[in-house]
């Protein structure tokens, strides 16, 4: 019996609704890129030193402060570091399978030295896949892929699928000369929609998230990461990627996706009113890319839901953003009830299930 249907069977046992995640995270050892890159990388690697108050990172010269530490820990799941508990807090939350973002791995995407940043995504590739990904098969990651050099980013794709990777992580913020809607990419995403692997963009990433610091500033900045997921996807669909790649699909995780069909509508207003102007032409309207490549994934909004009937946007994931602060660790099962109860069988199990097994084939497949 395939995961999906025991989670289709079990998904009412004890009163439990059982999901799969498609936006978790893993939390990497203090040692990865000391223990598994030479000195002279190493040492420019990211790397966090903890103070009293904040959290310092270090980025290849660069250094950014974060106020975390002992209230973020004290937060956490108990599996954070701890594959074996891990999987306890999966079957304790009703979480079958995750599809698990880098934390310190996100800061890949600031290295500005071609060597080094390949260098860093292909160790933290193979720690997934050698220390995680090949002890359980629940638990899954897509491969870091290093972004200076395009030629780089399809070596590390290729290497990723036959590692048995089953997507690519993207930060969302990019420099406008090196946008994801541009020509440049092409090799990339046609490399990826020949291998079958997604494209997974996580919110928060790429950019600086404190942008604002006036009053509301804590809600400002968090709607601030949000933004860039939508630049994403207007980008892809505008500048043509994903008409000229049909086969390709994208996940924008974490950030929401009640969104999604309604900036589908913004565009098809502007391709139809502005037609004169538009280039390239496209062969479908923007909202039909969207519909059909397109993904994205939430945890708490209730909106996300409700509109999918009303839109027919099924492109839509759950996430439990396990073991972070935002995420639904110890009221998961409070959070798929409100969110699930009373709703159709057919959109909680394409919510819960089905979009994530259509991302992720090898999940339904697996024993």
């Amino acid at each position: 019996m395939t995961k999906a249907m025991l989670a289709t069977e079990a998904r009412t046992e004890e009163g439990k609704i059982w999901a799969h995640s498609g936006d978790s995270h893993l939390m990497e050892p203090d040692d990865l890129w000391t223990s598994r890159l030479p000195k002279r990388l190493a040492d420019r690697a990211p790397r966090s030193e903890r103070g009293e108050k904040y959290e310092i990172l270090y980025i290849d010269g660069t250094q950014i402060d974060r106020q975390l530490n002992d209230f973020m820990d004290a937060m956490r799941p108990p599996g954070f570091k701890d594959l074996k508990i891990r999987l306890q807090d999966l079957d304790q939350e009703g979480v079958r399978s995750q599809l698990a973002f880098p934390s310190m791995g996100f800061w890949t995407c600031n290295i500005r030295d071609v060597e080094l940043e390949n260098a860093v995504a292909r160790a933290w590739n193979d720690w997934a896949m050698e220390d995680v990904m090949s002890a359980q098969d629940r638990i899954f990651a897509p491969a870091i892929v290093p972004l200076m050099d395009v030629g780089n980013a399809v070596a590390e794709a290729e290497r990723a699928a036959e590692m048995g990777f089953q997507g690519l992580f993207f930060p969302c913020g990019i420099d406008d000369d090196r946008a994801w809607g541009l020509d440049l990419w092409e090799p990339l995403w046609a490399k990826a929609e020949e291998l079958g692997l997604p494209l997974t963009f996580h919110i928060g990433t790429g950019a600086q998230n404190v942008v604002y610091r006036g009053p509301g500033g804590a809600v400002v900045n968090y709607m601030e990461t949000t933004y860039p997921g939508m630049r994403v996807v207007t980008h892809l669909v505008a500048g043509g990627a994903l008409d000229r790649h049909p086969d390709l699909k994208v996940l924008i995780a974490e950030g929401g996706s009640g969104w999604v069909p309604a900036i589908g509508d913004r565009m098809d207003e502007a391709y139809r009113q502005h037609g004169m102007f538009v280039r390239p032409r496209l062969s479908r309207l923007p909202s039909e890319i969207i519909r059909q490549q397109v993904y994205a994934s939430f945890q708490h909004d209730i909106s996300g839901v409700q509109v999918i009937e009303g839109t027919k946007y099924y492109n839509v994931l759950w996430g439990d953003d396990y073991p972070h602060l935002e995420g639904t660790y110890g009221h998961t099962q409070e959070t798929l009830h409100t969110l699930f109860d009373g709703v159709d069988t057919s959109i909680r199990d394409r919510v819960l299930h089905g979009s994530f097994e259509e991302l992720f084939p090898a999940v339904a497949a697996a024993p």
